[in-house]
């Protein structure tokens, strides 16, 4: 596990964080409760200047990430600035997050699109 910034990373209870996990840059990251994060899962909330000579000035703005509770993020999936991840989806792996995802759905990809809702017919055992 490393943590840029260790001291801006919020994880809710019962969160299970799976092997090479990465947190980059210095804006808040909050991971809810009892979310699930895949191996080599990647959080990043630095953009660097788009503007040559700003980037070369070494411009840098930080956007909060979060990942709201019951989450499961699969493993090598990366998380760009600024994206909320909403309550109960699933991101399959190696997905790039780089826009909000609504509760409830999957999305995966590169970039990450929903792929569908989660529903009843999703349960593993009969309700």
């Amino acid at each position: 596990m490393y943590l840029d910034y260790g001291s801006r990373l919020h994880v809710g209870a019962n969160t299970f964080i799976n092997a090479d996990f990465l947190t980059l840059g210095g804006g808040e990251i909050t991971v809810g409760a009892n979310v699930l994060v895949g191996p080599s899962a990647r959080l990043y909330t630095p953009s660097h200047a788009l503007d040559v000579e700003e980037r070369r000035a070494s411009y840098e703005r930080v956007s909060p990430v979060v990942i709201e509770d019951d989450v499961w993020l699969g493993g090598n999936v990366v998380v760009c600035p600024g994206v909320t991840i909403g309550a109960g989806s699933i991101i399959g792996a190696g997905s790039v997050v780089t826009r909000d995802v609504p509760p409830g759905v999957i999305a995966a990809g590169n970039p990450a699109r929903v792929v569908r809702a989660i529903g009843p017919d999703d349960r593993m055992a009969p309700a």
